[in-house]
């Protein structure tokens, strides 16, 4: 059984991630996680989104390394994209640095870009 390693680095760089066409958050604060060999996660500080375009969900899930996540839908004028965004409220302490972050799943029209 191979064991999964999680780093948390601050991420190179201004992010910006956005839905439906619009800008949700611009950060040069930024982090990036890596869980083994899946593709980096960047979270971005939660002071850093407009969270007016967030709702909270009842939806969550539980990661064995990082602890529980509490998901969010985004709204956009165009659409709403259900459970896109999400945050550990109590993080495990290996990946404390992510607590009071927020990612959001990359799909149709939702992106997250270095700029």
């Amino acid at each position: 059984m191979t064991t999964k390693t999680i780093t948390v680095t601050p991420a190179v760089g201004t992010w910006v991630v956005r839905a439906g066409g619009a800008v949700l958050g611009e950060s040069s604060r930024a982090l990036e996680l890596v869980e083994g060999d899946l593709p980096p996660v960047i979270y971005f500080p939660r002071e850093d989104i407009g969270m007016a375009f967030l709702d909270a969900t009842d939806h969550r899930t539980t990661c064995p390394l990082k602890g529980e996540a509490s998901y969010f839908s985004i709204m956009s004028k165009s659409r709403t994209y259900e459970n896109a965004a999400w945050s550990y409220e109590a993080p495990k302490d290996a990946v404390a640095g992510i607590k009071g972050h927020l990612a959001f799943y990359v799909q149709d029209g939702v992106a997250v870009e270095q700029v």
